[in-house]
């Protein structure tokens, strides 16, 4: 398997520092998370059959319909090279590794560019990968550009998968309402991810939603089979989609606090980029920069090509940072 973060076991494994005394960062996932309703008492005993109320929440909250639910986006980006035959596939060079590794674990013949690249090779491949906004780098692609490539794939029979799992604070960039049943025809091929872990900080949920044309999505459950969603997942799920105060309120939030990392990491000379939920980085001395960190009891993303982080949790964890990135540029300072 590929590594990812959120990995504190390592931490502590490899620095010997107990795991309440970690900051972990090493995800970009919102540490404001929401709070979890009390749940009906048969949750734990039925069979979690699809719940009709969390389908209208999610068709009203993504504006996209028909969905999929699923345990998390992961499981449909490890089903969805299974569907297709040998196909010429374009993902980003730096993007969420799994879309890639599962492709190419099916038989697709992969092709890894930069963003900058990718509008080149539309008509030359089967399916294009975007993230949008990208993890890690922040880089996203503007919906029009996202509709021409839709539709001129579609019309070789292509994919276009738009992964939007961390959209949430970005709404004006999502294409998910693209796939709706009145469009559809238009974007047969188009497919987009949505996640509940992210912008709600629930990605022990494990619940992610699919959207695409409905005999696509019918492939897709049939391939993942039944009961794929808990039904604590699909409670729990109906109550974050439709509460639309916490959500304003956390979107306001998370850009306030998305602008304070980046501006701090701006302060110790990091010019990082990013989305709401972290920033990133080419660090050329990125093992040497996690080690640093960790030796503060901070754990961070590390990637062969940078680094990235995400949001403290509290005023303390902020602190915290700042005095790790302090000494990681008086290090440097002094090299």
């Amino acid at each position: 398997m590929l590594d990812h973060g959120g990995n504190l076991d390592d931490a502590v494994r490899r620095y010997g520092r107990p795991r309440e005394a970690w900051l972990d960062l090493s995800t970009g996932i919102n540490p404001h998370s929401y709070p979890v309703p009390a749940l009906a008492a048969d949750v734990w005993h039925r069979l979690p059959e699809t719940d009709v109320l969390l389908l209208q929440a999610a068709e009203k909250y993504y504006g996209a319909s028909p969905l999929l639910a699923v345990a998390g986006t992961q499981a449909a980006i490890q089903a969805l090279p299974r569907l297709r035959g040998p196909s010429r596939v374009t993902v980003p060079s730096i993007a969420y590794a799994e879309h890639a590794h599962h492709w190419k674990q099916n038989g697709h013949t992969v092709r890894e560019l930069p963003y900058a690249e990718l509008a080149s090779v539309v008509d030359d491949c089967d399916v294009m990968v975007v993230c949008n906004p990208n993890n890690p780098t922040g880089e996203s692609v503007a919906p029009a550009i996202l509709r021409d490539w839709a539709k001129r794939l579609a019309a070789r029979g292509g994919w276009l998968i738009v992964d939007e799992a961390f959209g949430d604070v970005t709404p004006e960039l999502s294409i998910a309402a693209l796939t709706a049943s009145a469009a559809s025809a238009e974007f047969p091929g188009l497919i987009v991810l949505r996640s509940i872990g992210k912008f709600f900080g629930l990605a022990g949920l494990r619940l992610g939603f699919v959207a695409a044309e409905a005999d696509l999505l019918a492939r897709l459950r049939d391939m993942l089979g039944p009961w794929t969603v808990s039904g604590p997942a699909q409670q729990i799920g109906t109550a974050a989609l439709t509460d639309t105060a916490w959500q304003s309120q956390m979107c306001d939030r998370l850009r306030e606090e998305g602008a304070r990392l980046h501006a701090l990491l701006a302060s110790h000379g990091i010019a990082a980029n990013g989305c709401a939920l972290y920033q990133y980085w080419p660090e050329k001395h990125a093992a040497d920069f996690a080690d640093r960190m960790a030796r503060h009891g901070i754990w961070i993303r590390q990637f062969t090509h940078g680094v990235r982080l995400g949001l403290p949790p509290d005023e303390a964890g902020w602190q915290r940072l700042q005095h790790a990135l302090a000494d990681w540029q008086s290090s440097q300072g002094n090299a």
